[in-house]
């Protein structure tokens, strides 16, 4: 364990900007720019300055700060740690190297009942000086800040002039040790060892161990991304899986200059040893920050919508479950699949918009146990965060209690339950005004649409979704065009806020057929023409010069 001596006080400094920035509206998930936007001179300590005097709690309160090691994320730590100190906080967790998965975050501030926590990730966004940063405020609850607070952190930024920081020395973030700057205290911890005991009480370790130790042999991609180090210390310290089952374990600050995207496209290598070999049963992926998933088996590749189902259907398989859950939880764009188990569990289940912030009200009040996104997002009421690794472990819960395979599982859940046929088409870096004339252009027509022939279909009812909280009857508006179909299917188009370069469209495509109905059908196959008359109707080649979609899941 190291320390060092206090700061001064008197390095205590204000900072005079010349000008506000005009640019620092957070989206859903915090503040999401260009590396080289973050390296503007203040850029970082506007946005920093604003939340802090936005944030609950500051004088006096304890902070955790971490983030998911992508370019820029020591640097950012300096600075946040120097900020902090002279905004009065008292005491400020962070971790070595300063990694720090997202749910593990989650974790800690509630764990150590913080007043928040400051996460530095762009998520699943590439990283590295050409890449992108993110600075992202948690609550008190370990989940991300509702839509009243960053539009106060905006708010505040436009009119910004100045920030406080401390001028001390940078704080040693390669072993764990008891820190000061000035009067506030820097706890380095091993951000593992928290999340990996948490893991241990949801989840039975004993059965998990068994069945990898039985011919069972798996691969995880960490993508070079924050999970890493919790997956070497899971899979390979605990559960007993081989040295080199976790590959791309070491954070890198670009990743390894890869996209640190868990899906087909982005994890392309993991996704060809399982579709088209046997060397492994089970294989898995997460994201930059660790909160995303891709499940996958032998030649089988779980939709995120069908996971989150999956995972209801047995969830009393988990120690921590057992006893049954309060509800579900999904975003409106994410399948029905998990609608169909609650009903059969006779639990409710809650349709949000997108933007894991949305679940936290209802988690808070106990009316959901378990949520998920159709964008690789699944988790419950274990932290107020979507997190990859526990979706991983609970895979392979089930696996351990059932002792089948993946496929089996999926083919005997659709036989039980019917099957959601669904896939979402990614069309990125569209240039933002093309995009949005795409979009308000259908939005104008949707009125128009009801009543008319859709893919052999009649509309039966086509708006943008709308969504009322129960908890606190709040209202969120414009979360998405929707089309829905006599027959129950679907289509949802929506512009994603999540990336920094141009604008990302989201088409979501959605067939469902009962248990009595054809199964085995190839997802774009069985929604082929649904897929051709969103095409046309939106006019989406003529209007993005695009031929097919960047990523399709």
């Amino acid at each position: 364990m190291t320390t060092t001596a206090p700061a001064e006080p008197s390095q205590h400094q204000i900072i005079r900007l010349e000008a506000p920035f005009t640019d620092q509206k957070p989206g859903t998930s915090g503040l999401r720019k260009s590396s080289k936007q973050f390296e503007q001179a203040h850029y970082l300590e506007s946005f920093v300055e604003a939340s802090f005097r936005t944030l609950s709690g500051v004088e006096g309160g304890t902070l955790v700060l971490g983030g998911d090691g992508r370019y820029g994320n020591r640097r950012a730590i300096d600075v946040i740690l120097r900020m902090a100190a002279a905004h009065g906080i008292s005491k400020v967790i962070t971790t070595t190297g300063g990694i720090l998965s997202t749910p593990a975050a989650s974790h800690l501030i509630r764990s150590r009942q913080a007043i928040g926590g400051i996460i530095l990730s762009a998520s699943h966004n590439p990283g590295g000086p050409d890449g992108d940063f993110g600075v992202k405020v948690n609550g008190a609850n370990g989940g991300p800040t509702p839509a009243s607070f960053t539009d106060a952190v905006y708010e505040c930024t436009k009119t910004l002039d100045q920030y406080s920081i401390v001028d001390a020395t940078s704080i040693d973030l390669d072993a764990p040790g008891q820190h000061a700057i000035g009067a506030m205290t820097v706890e380095v911890i091993d951000g593992v060892d928290d999340f990996v005991k948490l893991m241990q009480q949801l989840f039975d370790f004993e059965s998990i161990s068994d069945l990898i130790r039985s011919d069972f042999p798996m691969a995880f991609d960490a993508m070079h991304a924050v999970t890493g180090p919790y997956a070497k210390r899971l899979f390979e310290g605990i559960l007993g899986t081989p040295a080199g089952s976790v590959r791309n374990g070491v954070p890198l600050e670009d990743f390894g200059k890869g996209h640190p995207d868990p899906n087909l496209t982005y994890a392309h290598d993991l996704a060809e040893l399982l579709l088209n070999g046997d060397d492994f049963r089970f294989g898995a992926a997460c994201d930059g920050d660790g909160d995303r998933n891709m499940i996958l088996g032998q030649r089988c590749f779980v939709n995120p919508s069908d996971s989150l189902a999956v995972i209801t259907a047995n969830a009393t398989l988990a120690p921590a479950y057992a006893s049954g859950l309060s509800g579900v939880a999904r975003s409106m764009p994410t399948s029905a699949a998990v609608d169909v188990v609650a009903k059969e569990l006779g639990i409710d289940c809650f349709e949000t918009p997108t933007g894991w912030k949305f679940f936290g009200n209802l988690l808070d009040a106990d009316r959901i146990t378990l949520c998920g996104e159709e964008s690789f997002g699944t988790g419950s009421n274990h932290v107020r965060e979507k997190d990859g690794l526990w979706a991983v472990l609970f895979w392979l819960q089930i696996l351990a209690k059932r002792r089948c395979s993946v496929a089996e599982i999926m083919a005997e859940h659709w036989k039980r339950f019917g099957r959601h046929y669904y896939s979402r088409h990614d069309y990125e870096a569209v240039a933002s005004e093309a995009a949005h004339g795409l979009y308000d252009r259908l939005e104008a027509m949707l009125p128009s649409l009801i009543g008319q022939s859709f893919a052999g279909r009649l509309v039966a009812n086509a708006d943008n979704f709308s969504y009322v909280d129960p908890i606190d009857n709040s209202v969120t508006e414009g979360q998405g065009l929707r089309i829905l179909l006599d027959d129950g299917s679907r289509v949802v188009v929506r512009l994603s806020g999540t990336g920094t370069k141009g604008a990302t469209i989201r088409i979501y495509l959605e067939s469902y057929v009962p248990s009595s109905g054809d199964l085995n059908q190839d997802p774009q196959a069985a929604l082929a023409d649904m897929i051709t008359a969103i095409n046309q109707l939106a006019e989406i080649q003529e209007r993005t010069g695009m031929d097919r979609p960047t990523v399709i899941t």
